[in-house]
């Protein structure tokens, strides 16, 4: 096969646009196929970067959508949670476009195809977790606008011992319905308001 068939760590991250240590822990999770040369290089197929890229390109939402949507992604890898909150948030009946990924690298992912006004994370999770997600997510000042929400079941000194931005708003498991549907409408509100 040509070279031109594998990429390198950095090709694959140039052309996801992510970073290499997304890259590497996409290797490592399996979420892309690679092989190591004999000196320890990692090759990945063309064709696997390339499927994974048809795969966001599935899940972006198209151009047309109207902006008066509020984008929420959720980062849960529980998926009788997902499907609630896909269920609780549907009754709201709220203009909401509603994203769910398994884990931090597809939350990424997400964040880096279209950003998010609200993302909603949970800490643990496998491959990437949330504790680091949100750190790569934190770093990139163009992503200041977005909202973070943390729901999570671990405890409050657990959190504070790994550490996260101060802007991050979190809330313990069970799922608090009522504080998200608050923020989600005032949210909206803040959007609805006229400029003067």
């Amino acid at each position: 096969m040509a070279d031109t068939e594998f990429l390198s760590t950095r090709q694959a991250a140039l052309r996801l646009g992510v970073s290499l240590g997304t890259v590497q822990n996409m290797v490592e999770s399996g979420a892309l196929e690679a092989w190591k040369t004999a000196g320890g290089h990692r090759r990945i197929p063309a064709a696997s970067v390339d499927a994974m890229l048809a795969r966001r390109r599935n899940l972006t939402p198209s151009a047309q959508e109207p902006s008066n949507q509020l984008d929420i992604l959720i980062a849960e890898d529980d998926k009788t949670l997902q499907a609630l909150y896909r269920a609780t948030i549907e009754l709201w009946n709220l203009p909401i476009k509603l994203r769910i990924v398994n884990n931090g690298f597809e939350g990424l992912l997400q964040v880096g195809q279209s950003i998010p006004d609200i993302l909603i994370a949970d800490l643990m999770m496998p491959g990437m977790d949330g504790f680091e997600m949100i750190r790569h997510l934190r770093a990139n000042p163009d992503l200041a606008r977005m909202d973070i929400i943390v729901v999570s079941a671990i405890e409050k000194a657990e959190i504070d011992q790994h550490g996260l931005p101060a802007d991050i708003t979190v809330f313990p498991k069970p799922i608090p319905f009522h504080e998200i549907k608050g923020f989600l409408l005032g949210r909206l509100s803040a959007r609805q308001r006229p400029l003067r």
